[in-house]
C-alpha cells in the first residue's frame, strides 16, 4: 500500500472503527444471533463503519489507498472466494460407507489436502456432509466434527494462495504463489498430528459404540460417488490463473512487474469469473439443491470484508508508521501474535496487519534471511502459519468454522458452546500441536 502526505498525521483514534468492526464479528454472534444471521445487518454494520473512514481518507489526501484497497485487494479476493464457493458447490459427494476410524482418518486427510487446492471452505463444504452422512449411525461423532474444523477448515489450506484468505491476501501483496510450498514441513507436521491424535482418540471411542450402532453402520452401507465432477475442470482453472495469470509471468523487471501488476489482477479476476459463470451454466440444479446451495454465505463474506478492507486501511498504514514502538522482533512474538489474535478475530485483516507492522521492523537478528514481499522469510512463515492454524481456535476464528458448527447442528449432532469449544478442545490439542510445530519447524 502505498504512503502518502496523510500518513504522518494519522491518529491513533483513527483505528476505531477497525476495532468495532472485528469486536461486532466476534461478539454479535453470541449477543445478538438471530440480528446477526441476516446479511442486511451485516452489510448495515460495515456501512456504518465503513463510510465515515473513506470519507476521513479522501480529506486526509488518502484517496488512492481507499481506491487501491477496493479495487486491487478486495474485488480480488471476493472475486477468488466467490468462485472458488460457485465451482465446489457444484460438486456433490453422496454415500455413506462404514465409519471406522481408519476411513473417517481417511476423510479428514483428504480434505486436509485438498485445502490448500479448493480452499478451505470449498473443501469443508465439499466433504461435511459426507462425513455426517458417515457416522450418522455412530453414537460418539461430535470429534469428528471438531478435528473437521481444525484440519479441513485450517491447518490444510497453508499451501497455496487459494487455501485460505490471509494466504491469498498476501499473495497479492508480492509473495509467489509457489513460496507457500515451502511451508510443506509446517503443513506435514501439524497435520499428522492431529490426524494421529484423532485416529488415536476415535479408535478409543469406536470400542466404546454400542453394538447395535455399529450393526446398523455395517447394514446402511452406499458407495461413494461423485457428481459434478465437470466442475473439477473450472476448479483447475482456478488454480492456473491464480497461479500464472500476474505479471511476474510476463515481465522480468522489478519496475514492469509494479507498472502492470494491477492490470494482471484485474484479467484474473475476469478468468476467475469465467470459470464460475461456466460452473452455473453446466452444472445441474438437482447438484447444487443437493448440496443446499445458496448465496447466503459468500454474500456474507462480502458485506463483512466490505467493512474490513476500509476501516483497516488506517490501521495499515499506522502499523507501517510505528511499528517499531511495538517493540515486536523476534519470530515466536509474530508467530503466537498473529495467531492468537487470529483466533479472537478474522485471520485475513489479522495477518495483514502483521506483515504491515513487520513492515517498518529492523530485523537486525534475520540478517541472513531470504526476503519475501520486503519482510524476512522467517517472519513470512511465522505471520502465515499462525494466521492459519491458529483460525482454528475458535469458532469466529475462519469462516468455515461456523458454517460446519451450523452444518452439524442441523444434524442433532449436539457441538461445544463456544468457549466449550476452547476448553475442550483447542486449549488441549490444538495449542499443543501448534507449540510443537513453531518449535520443530520454524
Amino acid at each position: 500500500m502505498s504512503e502518502s502526505h496523510g500518513l504522518a498525521s494519522l491518529p491513533v483514534w483513527s483505528l476505531i472503527p477497525f476495532a468495532l468492526m472485528l469486536l461486532t464479528i466476534a461478539v454479535a454472534p453470541l449477543l445478538m444471533e438471530h440480528w446477526w444471521e441476516k446479511n442486511r445487518n451485516k452489510l448495515i454494520v460495515s456501512l456504518f463503519l465503513g463510510i465515515p473512514v473513506a470519507i476521513y481518507l479522501i480529506i486526509n489526501g488518502l484517496t488512492h489507498n481507499l481506491t487501491h484497497q477496493l479495487l486491487f485487494d478486495y474485488v480480488p479476493f471476493i472475486i477468488l472466494l466467490g468462485a472458488l464457493f460457485t465451482v465446489t458447490s457444484g460438486i456433490h459427494l453422496k454415500g455413506d460407507i462404514e465409519a471406522k476410524p481408519w476411513i473417517n482418518t481417511l476423510f479428514l486427510a483428504i480434505g486436509g489436502v485438498l485445502a490448500s487446492f479448493m480452499g478451505t471452505t470449498g473443501a469443508a463444504m465439499l466433504l461435511i456432509r459426507p462425513v455426517i452422512n458417515t457416522n450418522q449411525e455412530r453414537k460418539y461423532k461430535v470429534h469428528t466434527i471438531l478435528f473437521f474444523i481444525a484440519i479441513v477448515a485450517n491447518c490444510g489450506g497453508l499451501l497455496t494462495p487459494l487455501g485460505d484468505p490471509p494466504l491469498f491476501l498476501l499473495y497479492l501483496r508480492g509473495v509467489d504463489f509457489t513460496w507457500f510450498m515451502n511451508l510443506i514441513p509446517e503443513w506435514v507436521l501439524a497435520n499428522a498430528l492431529l490426524l494421529a491424535i484423532y485416529f488415536i482418540w476415535d479408535s478409543y471411542l469406536y470400542k466404546k459404540e454400542p453394538i447395535e450402532n455399529i450393526l446398523e453402520d455395517i447394514l446402511n452401507v452406499e458407495p461413494i460417488k461423485i457428481v459434478g465432477g465437470l466442475n473439477f475442470v473450472w476448479l483447475a482453472g482456478i488454480v492456473l490463473s491464480v497461479a500464472f495469470i500476474t505479471s511476474k509471468t510476463f515481465f522480468n523487471t522489478a519496475h514492469e512487474i509494479e507498472l502492470h501488476a494491477n492490470t494482471f489482477k484485474l484479467i484474473q479476476a475476469g478468468v476467475l469469473i469465467v470459470m464460475a459463470a461456466c460452473s452455473m451454466l453446466f452444472t445441474k440444479k438437482i447438484i447444487r439443491e443437493a448440496n443446499k446451495f445458496s448465496w447466503h454465505p459468500i454474500t456474507e463474506v462480502a458485506y463483512l470484508f466490505l467493512g474490513i478492507f476500509i476501516t483497516m486501511i488506517p490501521a495499515l498504514l499506522y502499523l507501517a508508521k510505528n511499528a517499531v514502538s511495538f517493540g515486536l522482533s523476534e519470530p515466536w512474538q509474530f508467530y503466537y501474535a498473529t495467531g492468537v489474535l487470529s483466533g479472537f478475530l478474522d485471520n485475513a485483516p489479522t495477518a495483514i496487519s502483521f506483515y504491515e507492522l513487520a513492515g517498518g521492523v529492523n530485523f537486525t537478528n534475520l540478517a541472513g534471511d531470504a526476503i519475501i514481499a520486503g519482510i524476512p522469510e522467517t517472519i513470512m512463515k511465522c505471520i502465515t502459519t499462525g494466521a492459519v492454524f491458529f483460525g482454528a481456535m475458535t469458532y469466529i476464528g475462519n469462516g468455515p468454522n461456523f458454517m460446519i458448527k451450523a452444518i452439524a447442528e442441523e444434524n442433532k449432532i449436539a457441538m461445544p458452546s463456544f468457549f466449550g469449544y476452547m476448553i475442550k478442545f483447542s486449549l488441549i490439542v490444538l495449542l499443543p500441536v501448534y507449540i510443537i510445530v513453531k518449535f520443530v519447524c520454524i
